[in-house]
């Protein structure tokens, strides 16, 4: 006899309840970068739209900031921590391989034993988390799912690398999805195109590092890219990636009331403005001037910064997209917190 499944229970509908933040206390200005490249303030601006960015001190660790803006969120949602049942995160500077951060995070923040586990997916993983925790609420296999993007990517700086040197920074947003009345998160659209996966990545594997007899010679792990190509990419394809995310949540631009693009740089964010002819009046995220780019961490600190300035508030309709290191995507249409 063949056994039959019951189907899940789970809410049909998710949304963001809750979102927190946290920037590391040592802020960083453009004349300590110079110190190490032959540069200028004005290139660096005008390249980046970067002022300042954060960097973590010995104690901000991945997990200490984790849990600082774990805590918001899960105040934001007006939930129990024990009422977690999965906990994600997205990093690539966590630099063991085993346990996942999760875990420790999990633990933590009073969220019990739930499933927790990290995913790597550069700075469209916020949008991959946000996808795994709607889909979980869905199926019934959690009522409320903590994600989080966070870096330190200070500890993967070449400061004298002067592609890259003044374009990271450090710090976590996290945000709490549960269960919703009525559609809250559209259809994400994701993607990757490997064939671009030089563009960024790290300079040296931790295996070459590892194997080298004399590293005095051998700068540590850092991340590179190809700028220019970069640029290209973001400005002319993840365009298209947003309009199709917009379409498939029956949205328009004129329906829009903030647009949260991962901040990666302000000239790529003011030509995926134009390329999608957004009003005047749609509320855009800039976070990177004085945050820098924080990868996975970007998307939620500019969002919890957008609400907690009064320049977006609760049930506005967002489109946020991610991309970066793979070269991966992801990007949605969300209703506010």
């Amino acid at each position: 006899m063949t056994a039959k499944i019951k189907p899940s229970q789970g809410s049909p509908y998710a949304r963001i309840l809750g979102v927190g933040g946290y920037r590391p206390t040592r802020v960083v200005g453009n004349d300590e970068i110079l110190k190490h490249i032959d540069s200028s303030d004005e290139w660096i601006r005008s390249r980046s739209g970067i002022a300042t960015r954060h960097w973590a001190g010995p104690d901000e660790t991945v997990a200490m900031m984790s849990v600082e803006a774990s805590g918001k969120a899960i105040a934001d949602a007006g939930i129990d921590p024990t009422q977690i049942g999965a906990v994600i995160v997205s990093t690539v500077s966590h630099f063991k391989q085993t346990p996942a951060i999760a875990t420790e995070i999990a633990d933590r923040v009073g969220a019990g034993r739930p499933a927790a586990f990290d995913i790597s997916a550069g700075c469209a993983g916020f949008g991959y988390g946000l996808t795994l925790a709607k889909g979980l609420i869905s199926e019934g296999s959690a009522e409320y799912v903590l994600v989080i993007g966070v870096e330190r990517l200070s500890d993967l700086t070449d400061l004298e690398d002067r592609a890259t040197a003044f374009l990271f920074g450090d710090g976590a947003g996290a945000v709490v999805v549960g269960p919703a009345k009525e559609p809250s998160i559209g259809p994400t659209v994701w993607g990757s195109e490997g064939d671009k996966s030089e563009t960024i990545k790290q300079t040296v594997s931790w295996e070459e590092y590892r194997g080298r007899t004399d590293v005095t010679d051998v700068r540590f792990p850092a991340i590179t890219q190809e700028g220019q190509a970069v640029f290209r990419w973001a400005v002319f394809e993840m365009a298209k990636v947003a309009q199709e995310a917009l379409d498939k949540a029956g949205v328009s631009a004129d329906d829009l009331d903030v647009f949260i693009p991962h901040q990666a740089n302000m000239r790529i964010i003011d030509s995926m403005v134009k390329t999608l002819k957004l009003p005047e009046n749609v509320t855009v995220a800039r976070d990177v001037e004085t945050t820098g780019n924080t990868s996975a961490a970007s998307i939620p600190l500019a969002m919890e910064r957008l609400l907690a300035t009064g320049q977006a508030k609760s049930g506005d309709t967002a489109l946020v997209i991610g991309f970066g290191a793979g070269l991966v995507y992801a990007a949605t249409v969300v209703t506010l917190p």
